[in-house]
């Protein structure tokens, strides 16, 4: 979501990461909390173009704005969030809907904060979640389903995950069902790279014919780190289709060592 950003927009959001980091630093209750407290108000802003227009006016001095935020959100929110909020409005941003994009970015941080050592478990638990909406239409329809209120569609969530994921997991698919993104499958896809930038990692999605044991994930991790100079997450998608070899994908870049891969490059080369 940050490279959606420009100019002043984006120089706001990593301003506000800064901030958020300092105001949640030790705390997952407190980082949990403001998480819920600016995605609510993320959801506010989309829903009232008024507010919206006026909190973003750059023609509105940043004290009337910022009067605003605590007229309309003092005593409803954390006072932590609160000043983030104060913060974010008393800045310049470059569409209207980016303040409450920015918010509901910040709010996917919080709550990777909110996780501590556990941030790489986060991440695998946001994508295994992905692959199980992804591969299960019955699941992918219930979720997407306008006819079912958002708190049905939260409670099935808490229904799958309860004991079985981390809070910040169910937070996060709740959160995705409720964004501003199309599907909840781009939703967490999303949310999973905020989780991996967070701790100045990439995403690398591995497909396979059969699971990798630890060792190979340890040297194929090691390698990518070694090329792209930065630390990389792995999501190992098991595809029989692939017949043997590894697929990378990381970012736009594709690496594709697979048996198939190469019986589609050979089969080209004949036709062409």
């Amino acid at each position: 979501m940050t490279s959606d950003f420009r100019g002043a927009s984006a120089d706001a959001v990593a301003t506000l990461t800064g901030e958020l980091e300092t105001t949640v630093s030790g705390s997952p209750e407190v980082a949990a909390q403001v998480s819920g407290d600016l995605f609510s108000v993320a959801t506010t802003l989309r829903g009232e173009a008024t507010l919206r227009r006026f909190v973003t006016d750059a023609s509105v001095a940043p004290q009337a704005r910022q009067g605003l935020v605590d007229q309309v959100l003092g005593g409803k929110v954390s006072e932590q969030a609160l000043g983030l909020l104060r913060s974010a409005v008393g800045r310049r941003w470059v569409k209207t809907r980016d303040l409450a994009d920015a918010l509901e970015h910040l709010s996917v941080v919080a709550l990777v904060i909110s996780a501590g050592d556990q941030a790489s478990r986060l991440a695998d638990e946001l994508f295994e979640f992905a692959q199980a909406v992804k591969e299960n239409p019955s699941l992918r329809d219930a979720l997407s389903d306008p006819a079912r209120s958002h708190h049905d569609k939260a409670r099935l969530v808490d229904d799958l995950l309860a004991g079985k994921a981390l809070p910040a997991t169910s937070s996060l698919v709740v959160q995705a069902l409720g964004g501003s993104h199309r599907t909840v499958g781009v939703a967490l896809a999303e949310y999973q790279k905020v989780a991996a930038e967070a701790q100045h990692q990439g995403v690398a999605t591995v497909r396979v014919a059969h699971d990798l044991p630890e060792h190979e994930r340890t040297r194929l991790a090691g390698a990518l780190e070694r090329q792209y100079g930065r630390p990389v997450h792995l999501n190992v998608v098991v595809d029989p289709s692939v017949l043997g070899g590894v697929r990378v994908e990381i970012g736009d870049d594709v690496i594709d060592g697979t048996i198939s891969g190469r019986l589609e490059d050979a089969r080209r080369r004949l036709v062409g």
